[in-house]
């Protein structure tokens, strides 16, 4: 266990040389923390998030996740959106950098070409809602290809579960209960959580620490609040598909999570809905 990505990861892995294959895990989890931070002003998104109108050079592994981000962004009609770096900076809960960014603004914002980015207006792109998640399919890569036989990386939530090994599962509800929904296996399992409202004595919303999730909903809108759990072949697609959850109207939302490739977990166990999403695909 190491603290990164803002949570405390656990990696493990089993089979010949797997001391190895944690340690490349382990890289591939520190890049993701060194290239995607929005937090961190020299980290390669803070660098094109400061530059639009340019080609912005990109290390290949972040064209990929930005390439995943924004065919999610179409295909969800803009439930899923990196482009609210703005309205988390007016909210204060990204640091303002210096610059001034549009609130919010569109996938055809974001032009991704050979080994470059570029951004035609000033927007500031965060890939919290999903970075974590395919940090964890880096590190799952990792020690594939370093020959663990099976094992699992575990992301503050965002899990991932390869070969034989078969997780136990536990999900925190809004009242702090640890609730059993099921054992996870060739598959990737992710949480997020919405807190209801809550105002003070003079009006003003009062933050919750338990609640360290800021999810937007598209202009008009506001998320549900609640735990949103969703099971996926992908933890990047998992960890996605809870902001989607959290966002898009009670009616017919299962039906769209599955539609994007994953499975709404709704008090279910895991084991009972592994075979669910028909829709996936093979990213």
């Amino acid at each position: 266990m190491r603290p990164l990505l803002g949570t405390f990861v656990e990696v493990h892995a089993e089979g010949l040389g797997a001391v190895h294959a944690v340690e490349q895990a382990w890289q591939a989890i520190e890049l993701a923390q060194r290239d995607w931070s929005v937090q961190d002003a020299s980290s390669e998104l803070s660098r094109l998030n400061a530059t639009h109108g340019l080609c912005v050079p990109a290390q290949r592994h972040t064209l990929r996740l930005l390439r995943l981000a924004c065919a999610l962004m179409r295909r969800s009609g803009g439930a899923f959106d990196i482009t609210v770096g703005g309205l988390l900076t007016e909210a204060g809960v990204l640091p303002e950098q210096g610059q001034n960014w549009l609130p919010r603004g569109h996938v055809d914002d974001i032009e991704i070409g050979p080994g470059w980015v570029r951004l035609h207006r000033p927007l500031r792109l965060t890939l919290d809602g999903v970075a974590k998640g395919f940090a964890v399919d880096l590190a799952v890569s990792a020690l594939r290809r370093a020959g663990a036989v099976a094992g699992w990386v575990n992301a503050g939530g965002d899990v991932r579960a390869f070969g034989e090994a078969v997780v136990p599962m536990h999900r925190r509800e809004a009242d702090g209960r640890l609730v059993p929904i099921g054992a996870l296996s060739q598959a990737a399992v992710a949480t997020s959580m919405v807190q209801a409202a809550t105002v003070s004595k003079d009006a003003q919303s009062v933050p919750d620490a338990r609640w360290p999730a800021r999810i937007l909903a598209p202009h008009g809108q506001a998320p549900t609040p609640g735990v949103w759990t969703v099971l996926a072949r992908r933890a990047w697609r998992a960890d996605a598909l809870t902001k989607v959850a959290a966002v898009c109207p009670e009616p017919g939302r299962p039906a769209l999570i599955q539609q994007l490739g994953g499975c709404l977990i709704e008090g279910a166990a895991i084991g009972a809905a592994q075979a669910a999403p028909a829709h996936r695909r093979p990213a």
